[in-house]
């Protein structure tokens, strides 16, 4: 399932946090993250799918 989620933050970063973390504030994070640029939303979400 983990790899699914990360397949997923790669095309919507924003999606594979809240499909890992709900509405919490790494979502917010990663919204913001993405905005900013699309390469630091990804990193992002791929760090919080994996450290759980």
């Amino acid at each position: 399932m983990d790899l699914l989620r990360i397949l997923v933050a790669i095309l919507l970063p924003p999606l594979g946090v809240f499909l890992q973390v709900g509405l919490g504030k790494h979502f917010w994070i990663n919204i913001l993250l993405t905005f900013l640029g699309y390469i630091p939303g990804i990193v992002h979400a791929v760090w919080i799918i994996a450290k759980k």
